[in-house]
């Protein structure tokens, strides 16, 4: 007979590989599953949650499908992936990934500002940076740096100044297996100033709070790269390391025949978020056993993964909570950050810790981005098999409205001051997409504005005017030697006695003038 504590490893391996398999046959059931009806929103179209609480409407559309509205129609919106406002809340950039484009609009009037072409000849050759050596064409040896590229997601980095957007893939590498690129844009003019080789199929990118790091999660081989961003100039920037979450896959497809690399890609690497403090990348695993695996920022290293979420998409911490879209099940939840770290900790000998506690709300199929308002109280989530926004209340992690969206989103960003969420709509399987939907949002109770926020913390004037203001205090309580509240009270007190004096004097001549002359 085997000893208890072998039949307890092995059942426990058991139980592992079935909630592995159990997870890519999710993930594969689901991309295989039957294409949703196909449904077109237009301007005007409202929701509202029970009580009023949010109110939603649909104030602006970029199309480009068949039969769509002529007006509305932008032929540069193909297959639109993700959407991002600048910092400076002036405009807002869609990745067109079909397209090989990323689309720049003013926020304000919608109006398109430009058209960044991700196409490379060796007319760019200036732009590369020089190989890392991390990354290793094994399939292709001819023009490596001519293509197309297929942006995905992207993040901004030094205040707002540049953006970074990974591609799917190099257009000539079929099977996304060879390394692929970053871009980076100088938002200032809304131009390529740098590219950099990334390892295959990165789709997530974040930076560090303290400006010193890119990550690249890259989706096709379970590895997640670093790029040291801490110079100012772009010409410094360089890769740190790339690491590998549990073991790195070997990837050796054809080169003629498409493999759908949507689902045989491993863990399926996805959102990517540093905690506050910088010390550690969580990153979501959509496939494989699940979990979110930890990197360790300060000493560069793979820590494990915490388990106890599964097939997570998309990763963000607001206002002290782990928030998770789930994917397959079309739920978001959310958990204390402390609590993650909490488990984070406990990462050492044994690779995985246990995630509990997990506040959920089911939204609609497919949740896939999700993006919070500037006060933390409402969740957004772009539901892509329901074809709907969906609002959920974090106070009570309750879904209070959804409105109905062109088929079939994924990607979604908000503005600011709360008041427009952008909406990307991509296509499956050659059914809906190609739409981009803008929708104002009223509260009953006002957003914080994050710009006016920031803008006020930071004013040159307000500074001053505070810093003027503490010196001259700091110069009276100096001077009398006590607190400025007692001066004045001091101060109140004589003037009080001097007016007292005045109408004592102008009594007493008043008096005279009306007492009798002596002869």
């Amino acid at each position: 007979m085997k000893p208890f504590k072998t039949t307890i490893s092995h059942i426990a391996r058991l139980i592992l590989w079935a909630i592995a398999i159990a997870g890519a046959c999710g993930v594969v059931a689901q991309l295989n599953e039957p294409v949703p009806p196909v449904f077109h929103s237009k301007i005007g179209d409202k929701a509202a949650s029970r009580h009023g609480e949010v109110k939603l409407a649909v104030t602006g559309q970029k199309l480009n499908y068949v039969g769509c509205n002529k007006a509305l129609r932008d032929t540069d919106v193909y297959s639109p992936k993700s959407a991002h406002f600048h910092p400076d809340g002036t405009k807002y950039y869609i990745n067109s990934l079909e397209g090989c484009m990323t689309i720049v609009y003013d926020a304000a009037t919608g109006k398109k500002l430009h058209v960044i072409k991700h196409k490379f000849t060796d007319a760019n050759a200036y732009l590369w940076a020089k190989p890392s050596g991390l990354y290793h064409f094994t399939h292709y040896s001819k023009h490596l740096n001519t293509f197309w590229g297929r942006p995905v997601e992207s993040a901004f980095s030094h205040k707002g100044r540049y953006l970074w957007i990974p591609y799917y893939r190099r257009s000539y590498d079929l099977n996304a297996q060879d390394p692929s690129a970053i871009s980076v844009v100088d938002t200032r003019a809304d131009t390529i100033v740098r590219v950099m080789e990334t390892g295959p199929l990165p789709k997530m990118v974040a930076a560090s709070h303290d400006g010193k790091y890119m990550a690249v999660t890259h989706w096709g081989d379970n590895t997640v790269g670093l790029i040291d961003i801490s110079s100012r100039r772009p010409v410094d920037w360089h890769w740190a390391t790339c690491i590998t979450v549990d073991h790195k896959l070997k990837l050796n497809f054809s080169t003629t025949a498409k493999v759908d690399r949507d689902s045989h890609s491993g863990y399926l690497l996805r959102g990517t978020v540093f905690t506050p403090d910088d010390r550690y990348l969580l990153v979501g695993c959509m496939g494989g056993v699940g979990g979110i695996a930890v990197i360790d920022v300060q000493q560069l290293k793979y820590l494990g993964r915490l388990t106890g979420v599964y097939n997570a998409r998309h990763l963000v911490i607001d206002h002290g909570y782990l928030y998770a879209s789930l994917n397959a099940a079309g739920i978001v939840q959310r958990l204390a950050l402390d609590t993650v770290l909490d488990a984070v900790r406990r990462l050492g000998v044994r690779k995985t810790a246990v995630l509990k506690g997990w506040q959920a709300c089911r939204v609609g199929r497919g949740a896939r981005t999700i993006s919070l308002s500037p006060s933390g109280n409402y969740l957004y989530a772009a539901c892509n098999a329901a074809s709907e926004l969906c609002v959920v209340d974090t106070r009570t992690m309750k879904l209070v409205a959804s409105l109905h969206l062109d088929s079939y989103p994924v990607g979604l960003d908000i503005s600011a001051d709360g008041r427009h969420v952008v909406v990307t709509s991509q296509g499956r399987k050659g059914h809906g997409g190609n739409a981009v939907n803008l929708v104002t949002v009223d509260y009953a109770t006002p957003e914080p504005n994050l710009l006016l926020a920031k803008a006020a913390a930071t004013s040159p004037v307000a500074a001053t005017g505070a810093g003027k203001l503490a010196q001259t205090k700091a110069a009276v309580e100096k001077a009398v030697k006590m607190p400025v509240g007692q001066c004045l009270t001091l101060l109140l007190g004589v003037v009080l006695v001097v007016l007292i004096v005045v109408l004592l004097k102008v009594v007493n001549r008043h008096s005279h003038d009306k007492a009798p002359h002596a002869d």
